[in-house]
């Protein structure tokens, strides 16, 4: 496991702010698991930095001369969702005028981010298993098979366990991308490191607006470290 020593770099090139155990475990399977071709599945609440992790992959990977993407799945409407990503034929829906590559074409060689990925639709979860399984994948509107090769990195807030229980998400797929899991914690079960990032966002805002920098005395700390941060 690398040390915090090893980690400091990492962090402030990031701009990560924090020393928790549970921080510093997802940093460290992040950097170990870069140089490898492993689909990752990252799991936390909203808000704890998720969007970090796949970019550290990346750039310490041997794609990291290649494209990356960051996809919010969430934010994509469902009737649209599959052409954004596997890209359409001419004409394969109304206002299709042109062809269109996707992101799984666009990204070949380099790496996708696939944000919320708990949101995809089902017929979607089909088509990113046969990605994950053999590379290969169709365009909407077409019977051609194309290839590329991506590395998937995804990131989820959905309880996953539950979203397969209801029927929400694909079992065989969530094996798939969670080759390796990262699970990021919340505030609250950071201790010390809401005292960091409070001095950071106090000197940030004091730098910006040219003010005299707010101090945490002792009970405020505690009232910080002790407030349970609610998803």
């Amino acid at each position: 496991m690398l040390t915090q020593k090893d980690l400091q770099p990492i962090k402030q090139r990031y701009g990560i702010v924090g020393n928790s155990s549970g921080l510093n475990r997802a940093l460290d399977i992040a950097i170990q698991v870069a140089p490898t071709d492993l689909s990752v599945l990252i799991e936390g609440e909203n808000g704890v930095g998720k969007e970090a992790i796949p970019r550290i992959i990346h750039d310490n990977s041997s794609r990291k001369h290649q494209k990356y993407f960051a996809i919010n799945c969430g934010s994509i409407p469902e009737g649209t969702i599959d052409s954004e990503l596997f890209g359409h034929e001419k004409g394969a829906f109304t206002g299709a005028i042109g062809e269109h590559e996707g992101y799984f074409g666009a990204a070949n060689k380099g790496t996708l981010f696939l944000d919320e990925v708990g949101e995809l639709p089902l017929s979607t979860q089909v088509r990113l298993l046969r990605v994950l399984e053999t590379g290969e994948y169709l365009r909407v509107g077409s019977n051609e098979v194309r290839k590329t090769d991506v590395r998937i990195i995804a990131a989820t807030n959905v309880k996953m366990k539950k979203a397969i229980s209801e029927g929400r998400f694909r079992e065989d797929l969530y094996f798939r991308l969670a080759t390796i899991p990262i699970s990021v914690p919340p505030l609250r079960d950071r201790g010390d490191d809401i005292v960091l990032l409070f001095r950071k966002f106090a000197r940030d805002i004091a730098e910006k607006y040219r003010l005299e920098p707010i101090y945490l005395t002792e009970d405020a700390k505690q009232l910080l470290m002790l407030y349970k941060w609610p998803n």
